[in-house]
């Protein structure tokens, strides 16, 4: 039974559309990739969703379908709020974060089967392109609103695109890994790492030093005796920094876990060389997505939840304590026993007291009261101000 159920939920997600989002520094070559991978999809008759999230961009040498700089002028808002270049980018991601739903709601249209038109062809792949300035949109407020939200619709694919000819240095190499690490766990979505120009530099030294300890030792050594760090000669052991050389071995020791957690591809941005293996590696990490990341994301969510919950009941509570509090004391002030005038009759014995604040009591009950509050509630789920109607709901009950 469960085989079954199994069976039928991995061919759902099969038909699920992929997110493919490049970050990569500026100068890395992150346009012209994206423009490869679309004219390679459009090539194969599957012609993606694009979405540029540069605001700053003057010309990008694709057609996208959503475009930040149709919603925010960049200059006007540098203009407005007195902002320079990086704060001008960071506000129109803000401002743009705003129609998050909207993207969404556009996104879901197009990559599902529309039944009034079974001939209208789904989107199978999402480009995002966004800005050089990496931290501008991954260590935001607004780029995580736009991964996360992503993410929680579709299988989300994080690809960093890194300049390989300005990489061959150990130096070099172990800052753009650095960078990427930290991506990877601040975004909490699988990553490939794209070495790109591959045409004017091959990244098989790349490949080897993620994979073999010795191989980047050699290549450290040989940097430390060319003196490639900076170092006064004589110092440790060759003409390099023995500091640097000792920090980068720390380092390369402490990113192997991390490399295998990684897809690595080489690709040439202007030959095509490598777009298929890219392509491959995207399949493989949509089903790690589904695999791996997608229940913690729900996880995630579900704990959000609840405690949204917990803190409307807390709300609920105190509000329910504070009614209690008023209403009892304003009971005891009608609810007066008679004065004794010497008729026995008259005197209420114990029982007869009980019962009639009994009486007032279960009128008054808090429990009962919530739960007809509750109820009335229910048939108005949209209302945004449900704290704000209680009180009104409690006078209409007493009448």
């Amino acid at each position: 039974m469960a085989s079954t159920s199994g069976a039928s939920s991995s061919s759902v997600a099969a038909s699920e559309a992929v997110a493919v989002v490049c970050v990569g520094m500026a100068g890395s070559g992150k346009t012209t990739f994206m423009q490869r991978i679309n004219a390679h999809l459009h090539g194969q008759k599957e012609p993606p969703y694009v979405i540029n999230l540069d605001p700053a961009v003057l010309n990008v040498p694709f057609e996208s379908n959503i475009d930040i700089r149709d919603s925010v002028n960049y200059k006007e808002v540098m203009k407005q709020y007195n902002l320079g270049p990086n704060g001008g980018i960071l506000t129109s991601l803000n401002l743009f974060a705003t129609k998050v739903d909207q993207i969404l709601n556009l996104l879901e249209k197009r990559t599902i089967p529309d039944p009034e038109n079974p001939s209208k062809k789904v989107i199978k792949n999402i480009l995002v392109d966004t800005p050089g300035q990496i931290e501008v949109f991954v260590w935001s407020a607004s780029g995580q609103i736009l991964l996360e939200s992503l993410a929680s619709s579709f299988p989300t694919v994080i690809a960093y695109i890194i300049d390989t000819p300005r990489t061959a240095s150990t130096s070099t190499f172990m800052s753009n890994m650095l960078y990427a690490c930290s991506i990877l766990y601040k975004t909490k979505l699988p990553m490939i790492l794209v070495f790109n120009k591959t045409d004017v530099k091959d990244a098989s030294f790349a490949k080897e030093w993620m994979t073999d300890y010795d191989a980047f030792q050699e290549a450290l050594a040989s940097d430390e005796a060319g003196n490639a760090f900076g170092g006064v000669e004589g110092e440790g052991g060759g003409g390099g920094s023995g500091y640097m050389g000792s920090l980068l071995n720390s380092m390369s020791l402490m990113l192997e876990e991390f490399y295998s957690h990684l897809s690595v591809v080489g690709v040439s941005s202007m030959t095509g060389q490598g777009v298929d293996e890219f392509f491959a590696a995207v399949r493989d990490k949509a089903e790690e997505f589904k695999r791996d990341y997608r229940p913690e994301l729900e996880r995630r969510r579900q704990e959000r939840d609840d405690q949204k919950r917990r803190t409307r009941e807390k709300e609920l509570e105190k509000m329910m304590q504070g009614m209690s509090m008023a209403t009892g004391s304003s009971a005891g002030a009608k609810v007066k026993p008679p004065a004794d005038d010497g008729d026995d009759d008259m005197v209420p014995s114990d029982d007869q007291d009980d019962d009639d604040y009994a009486d007032v009591d279960d009128e008054l009950d808090r429990e009962g009261l919530q739960a007809r509050y509750e109820a009335a509630m229910e048939a108005n789920k949209d209302s945004t101000m449900e704290e704000a109607s209680f009180a009104k709901f409690l006078h209409t009950q007493r009448r």
